[in-house]
């Protein structure tokens, strides 16, 4: 499919998904003049919500897929389980970013690994588990590791920490003997991430390096720019940029990176999507990752990702709408909007479960040091813990 770039403002821009992501998506191209249409099952969605139009099918829906093609100059993800083959054909008639060729290796963890280490870029030590002899034949140097999905895995889901051979094959039962990855265990001080962007003329960027802190898997915290030295987050940026260059991308792609004791970095994962972490981009940066997903998709040159001021982003999962009891209450929004500084998002779903994310808010002030405090008070308001203050 030929399309000419730019894409202009009036056209239509599709996004395969529904949710969070493709809210934020779909309010940075409206800002910006373009029509979006949403392909998404699920009648409620957030972004089918707020979009121009929103198609409800299933991704793999042949008329949905026609209908989103005939109508939009360039599609989108916003959700890293696409099926690819929807890509495939959405790029007979349109253009897509990411392509079905870099979702394929993104979706596969050990594909992924595989097209990183051919790269030169480094990644923790692992192997394939496919069946019992792959478990027999694991190398003892493996362990403590994580057992890992090859697919469908997010937010911790899919992931089983193991020490022995025997805790690996009851790992992959439990796994129900899907394909697996088994990654070593590795000397972690931080986790960061880089959120990067290349349009179809090959031109990239990458945003400030993020510091990200989880819970239970979820991200909790994340704090922009990190707290590391400047020759390592530089040495990030640099591998995120070759990753883009190397998968010739187009769109959002986010690196995120393990920094090991030693100072190390080593690829985690890749997420083909705006990410969690680059949420504070909205009021931190002079242009957001989502602002940057619709100048990539629609050719249009890249924006500034200068960071205009230090900011604090603290997850919110369904849990804070319940009480010690578990019953269901309202959330003391009035507390947090009362502190200068904290920016609110709620994504309008509108059934909070345990573990489900709902919203986030960004905590902005002239230093790092205050922008921490305003993300401490606002955990204390909704009974979360603290961000954890280790610093290079």
């Amino acid at each position: 499919m030929n399309t000419s770039f730019p894409i202009n403002p009036g056209s239509w821009l599709g996004v395969l998904g529904g949710g969070q992501l493709g809210k934020m998506f779909s309010e940075a191209a409206s800002s910006m003049g373009y029509r979006v249409c949403v392909l998404e099952k699920d009648v409620g969605s957030p972004a089918g919500a707020i979009s121009e139009k929103h198609l409800i099918a299933p991704y793999t829906d042949p008329e949905a897929l026609k209908e989103l093609a005939d109508k939009c100059k360039a599609v989108t993800t916003e959700f890293e389980n696409v099926p690819a083959e929807s890509l495939q054909v959405l790029a007979k008639d349109t253009f897509t970013a990411p392509s079905a060729d870099a979702v394929t290796v993104t979706q596969d963890r050990y594909v992924e690994k595989g097209f990183l280490s051919s790269n030169g870029i480094p990644v923790a030590p692992h192997k394939l588990i496919e069946n019992e002899q792959d478990v027999d034949s694991c190398p003892e140097d493996l362990f403590p590791g994580i057992l890992k999905t090859a697919r469908f895995g997010y937010d911790g889901k899919g992931q089983v920490r193991v020490k022995t051979k025997a805790e690996l094959m009851a790992a992959f039962e439990k796994l129900d003997r899907t394909r697996c990855v088994l990654e070593k265990m590795m000397p972690l001080f931080k986790e960061i991430s880089v959120i990067s962007a290349r349009n179809p003329q090959g031109e990239t960027c990458t945003f400030p390096v993020a510091e990200n802190q989880h819970q239970n898997g979820i991200l909790s915290i994340t704090i922009l720019p990190a707290r590391i030295p400047q020759a390592l987050a530089d040495r990030a940026r640099a591998i995120a940029t070759k990753i883009v260059d190397r998968l010739n991308y187009c769109g959002v792609l986010c690196t995120e990176f393990f920094v090991l004791n030693d100072g190390h970095l080593l690829v985690n994962e890749l997420a083909p999507r705006p990410h969690n972490s680059g949420h504070a981009t909205i009021e931190a940066c002079v242009t957001s990752q989502y602002g940057q997903q619709v100048r990539a998709m629609t050719g249009m040159p890249l924006g500034s990702t200068h960071q205009n001021v230090p900011a604090v982003m603290v997850n919110l999962l369904g849990n804070i709408w319940f009480d010690e009891q578990g019953k269901l209450r309202e959330p003391p929004w009035d507390k947090v909007l009362a502190i200068h500084g904290a920016h609110l998002h709620l994504y309008g779903k509108h059934e909070p479960r345990i573990g489900r994310k709902m919203g986030h808010v960004t905590c902005t002030a002239e230093t790092p040091e205050k922008a921490m405090e305003i993300a401490i008070k606002v955990c204390e308001i909704f009974g979360l813990p603290s961000p954890t203050n280790y610093h290079e």
